[in-house]
């Protein structure tokens, strides 16, 4: 082989430093491009390892080839993990922008250490792959047929799982699917819900829908005036009052992805105003149907929907089988 100088001599290293930070550049500007799936693999799997097997062995003798690649494989599988562990701990957290951050620095970092050592090494490791120094590394030429026929078996079948490997990475399985549901007091905060309300006294909720479906959804949102009780002799909700209360709609919204990096956003509110002549203990119930409704039977005279098989929504959200919110609201005279 010839003589490597200059730049040549740490190819390899710099090749390194330069992906790792291409990957950055293309997670910043092109997430959705397959060279940074690609980039994504090498850089997570196999980069740490082989900068910090190459600073730690620069000489050519203290590791043969077939080593070097098993532990920079290994080595990136430990490596990335006790990053992650140590940003845990961190303000940052495990979130991307850390993790890319730690790994890029990690990569320059070593490489800078193995081109140092390299360059003091007697007779330092520069990997320069032809045939032949492929075959001499396999003892090509001195193997039996047998060994060749092994030999090929056990490349194809590593090849055959790094392929598997990263295609399970760059085709992750969905995540759950679910639909966010709340309602916010009248300042779009968590608090101050009116539950305390004179009889015909205006009170005010937000109501929040996002979709995280995986596909386009239409929702249908009922609200419920309820008045019921528990039966501690029977282990039963008994209903005795539920009417139908104004502003019942339905929107369809697009799928949005969850976004675990930067700030929540909704996607749809609407704010809900309401009133309650009756004085007691009620409960307003918000109801989430997705694409389609249930079908309400007549209505009674009285308009109170207890006695009927409408009372089964109630039912349903109280066990959880329908998606639903409640208020309590105290009505006083």
């Amino acid at each position: 082989m010839e003589e490597l100088t200059g730049v040549r001599k740490h190819w390899d290293l710099v090749t390194v430093v330069m992906l790792s930070l291409l990957l950055d550049f293309l997670i910043a500007y092109a997430p959705e491009s397959i060279l940074r799936k690609a980039l994504g693999l090498a850089f997570v799997l196999f980069f740490p390892g082989y900068v910090f097997i190459t600073a730690l062995f620069p000489e050519k003798r203290e590791l043969d080839n077939l080593e070097r690649l098993a532990l920079s494989f290994g080595l990136s599988i430990a490596i990335v993990p006790l990053i992650g562990l140590g940003l845990n701990f961190t303000p940052w957290g495990i979130r991307l922008t850390p993790i890319l951050v730690s790994l890029t620095v990690f990569n320059v970092a070593f490489a800078a250490i193995a081109i140092y050592r390299r360059g003091k090494a007697v007779e330092p490791w520069v990997p320069w792959i032809t045939l032949e120094r492929i075959k001499k590394e396999l003892e090509w030429e001195e193997s039996s047929r047998l060994d060749r026929a092994l030999t090929v078996i056990l490349i194809v079948s590593i090849i055959t799982s790094i392929g598997a490997l990263a295609y399970v990475i760059s085709h992750p399985k969905q995540g759950e699917k679910f639909t966010e549901f709340y309602i916010l007091g009248p300042e779009g905060k968590a608090a101050d819900y009116p539950t305390k309300l004179r009889a015909g006294q205006e009170g005010g909720v937000i109501i929040g829908i996002v979709n995280h479906e995986g596909r386009n959804v239409t929702y249908y949102v009922q609200i419920w005036l309820v008045n019921l009780t528990w039966d501690n002799g029977t282990n039963t909700t008994v209903i005795h009052e539920m009417y139908p209360m104004p502003g019942w709609f339905n929107v369809t919204l697009s799928h949005v992805p969850v976004n675990i990096e930067g700030n929540w956003t909704p996607q749809f509110e609407t704010n809900y105003t309401f009133r309650i002549d009756r004085p007691g203990k009620w409960q307003v119930w918000f109801l989430l149907f997705k694409d389609e409704q249930p079908e309400l039977p007549p209505a009674p005279p009285d308009g109170n929907y207890a006695e009927t098989e409408a009372k089964n929504l109630i039912l349903g959200a109280i066990d959880g089988t329908i998606q639903s919110l409640k208020l309590n609201v105290e009505v006083v005279g």
